[in-house]
């Protein structure tokens, strides 16, 4: 799945080596953001989904067909830009907790996108500094990408896999060699699973990861939601992402916390995007338009 989140992003910052191939990628493919699903090979007339979030975190790896959706969406909600950082700044938070008080050592980022300037396995190095990390991306030339980027890292890796496909995501060698799952570990779902459709049951695909994480084991979900927009601009939204290359599912915080069935949620629980455990206490951005929770596996089995 591509996308920066880390982001769907295609967070752009710092130093790349081989500027040039990385050019081209985003040229090919685009620089997809955090948990980018493509419908097909990327088409700078088409607009991408990755690159549109790059257009709303203040990038520049978008192309005029980006940007006029991103132009389109904003006009429905004005503070999809604010959500964008605001997500990613919770993902940056998660990470931290995660390492440093949770003691998490082993990280699967889901639809990751490009590992760039702070990107996971750079938070979590400074607080566990053997911890693993594999990246989960859709895209071929992301992938590759990121492959060049990484280097031959004996502790982070990416790999090519579908979000939908958590059976076939773990049997990869990588993965296995990386990622004990007789361990506690986390599982990152960031800005993604809106891109899986409601027909192809998320909350199942969700379930199959929640039953191969062992006891002490966290689930990391952020998703977007409509329930503070009206009708009309919820469909606006929607459209937006319908001529995208990949669709978009906005969901209530009701279908979201089903995400998190049978597992303890940490405080403050599943609540917009900017009021988990934020840096600095103030009045949340609104609407809020994205959701975000961690849960914790505490007993064996098959969270339901």
């Amino acid at each position: 799945m591509s996308l920066p989140r880390i982001g769907p992003s295609r967070r752009v910052s710092g130093y790349h080596p081989n500027a040039h191939l990385r050019r081209m990628t985003v040229e090919m493919a685009g620089h997809a953001g955090r948990g980018l699903l493509l419908r097909q090979h990327c088409d700078p007339t088409v607009p991408n989904v990755a690159r549109i979030y790059d257009f709303l975190l203040g990038g520049n790896d978008n192309f005029v067909v980006d940007r006029e959706a991103a132009t389109k969406l904003l006009e429905a909600a004005p503070g999809a830009a604010v959500a964008a950082r605001e997500n990613r700044a919770f993902l940056a938070r998660a990470v931290r907790f995660l390492a440093e008080e949770a003691g998490i050592c082993q990280f699967l980022d889901v639809g990751a996108g490009l590992p760039t300037a702070c990107a996971v396995h750079e938070i979590v190095r400074g607080a566990v500094p053997m911890s693993r990390v594999v990246y989960a991306d859709y895209d071929r030339e992301v992938v590759r990408h990121a492959e060049a980027v990484l280097g031959d890292s004996l502790t982070t890796a990416v790999v090519r896999a579908d979000v939908r496909q958590p059976w076939d995501l773990f049997s990869r060698p990588t993965v296995r060699t990386l990622i004990n799952l007789a361990e506690p570990l986390a599982i990152l779902l960031v800005a993604v699973l809106h891109f899986i459709e409601d027909h192809e049951d998320p909350w199942a695909i969700v379930n199959c990861y929640k039953d191969l994480m062992a006891p002490g084991s966290y689930l990391v979900v952020s998703h977007v939601t409509a329930d503070y927009l009206s009708v009309a601009a919820a469909h606006q939204a929607h459209a937006v992402y319908e001529g995208a290359s990949a669709p978009s599912a906005a969901r209530s915080r009701g279908q979201v916390a089903r995400f998190f069935a049978g597992l303890d949620m940490l405080a403050p629980g599943l609540v917009e995007v900017s009021g988990w455990r934020p840096d600095v206490i103030g009045p949340s951005p609104e609407p809020a338009l994205f959701y975000a929770g961690i849960g914790r596996k505490s007993v064996p089995g098959r969270p339901r």
